[in-house]
């Protein structure tokens, strides 16, 4: 069993702010930490690997050379190996050209060990898309499962695997053939203190990395800004909610102001 996890490098949100003159997002004002939702997706296929007694647990990631850090982390989790495709090409990509250059490394890891199951966060904290693993899939012509929290069984024999999906109103069972795409919700699991022999292997770990020329059948017109037809048009900072007002005198009284600021409230919205 060969598991592929797709990991990505992004700003911890809980810090970053926003460029007030150019309205995107200052990656300088915040660390760079492995995506969680990606984080639990390692976990998960290490899960997997436990429990069959064998396999292997490559992860790739696309970015510039510090992104080596989010492969070492996932080697910290306990993955077996790591790969970064790493070029100015790449540089810029929306979700279409990631998904492309992350299915053309693929494309080269399967050459050397084929791959049996495709592993990728719900979605990455710095876009909230959720569009790269299903674009990937649908690049590798593979099936794609989403919002993954259990997998339930797997049978190698029969190359299927069993799989809860989370739903709006709880959840549905899917039975999926190998190979295929999985995006994992953090409910899936829980991320384990990595042992001390994990740490030391992540610490000495240097992963392979390639650039655009190691890649094969690569257009290049599909990488990177090139290949990008989203823009962003604009971000900006949600306006703070504005403070509770406090009704007062007798019941009558405060029911009339109410009913005064429920009238207001109901004009704005009808002028919008």
């Amino acid at each position: 069993m060969h598991i592929v996890v797709c990991v990505k490098q992004v700003p911890d949100t809980k810090i970053i702010k926003i460029n007030p003159k150019t309205n995107t997002l200052d990656r300088r004002s915040a660390p760079a930490i492995l995506n969680p939702y990606d984080a639990h997706a390692v976990q998960e296929a290490v899960k997997i690997k436990k429990e069959l007694g064998k396999g292997t647990i490559s992860v790739l990631s696309m970015g510039p050379p510090q992104a080596t850090a989010v492969i070492k982390k996932s080697i910290e989790i306990g993955a077996d190996r790591g790969f970064l495709i790493s070029d100015r090409a790449f540089a810029g990509a929306d979700t279409l050209a990631t998904s492309y250059a992350l299915s053309k490394a693929l494309g080269r890891i399967s050459k050397e060990m084929p791959v049996d199951l495709i592993m990728c966060g719900k979605h990455a904290i710095d876009g909230d898309t959720g569009q790269v693993g299903p674009g990937i899939a649908r690049r590798l012509d593979i099936p794609p499962v989403t919002n993954v929290i259990e997998v339930s069984e797997l049978n190698e024999s029969e190359n299927k695997v069993l799989l809860k999906r989370k739903i709006m109103n709880g959840y549905e069972l899917i039975q999926a053939q190998i190979p295929c795409l999985l995006t994992v919700e953090k409910d899936i699991n829980s991320i384990e203190y990595a042992p001390m022999s994990n740490m030391i292997k992540a610490a000495r770990y240097e992963p392979v990395i390639w650039s655009v020329n190691d890649l094969e059948d690569v257009d290049r017109t599909q990488l990177g800004l090139k290949g990008s037809p989203t823009i962003v048009g604009k971000m900006f900072t949600p306006p703070k909610p504005e403070g509770g007002k406090r009704l007062e005198g007798t019941p009558e009284e405060q029911v009339k102001q109410l009913m005064g600021l429920l009238s207001d409230k109901k004009e704005l919205f009808l002028s919008q």
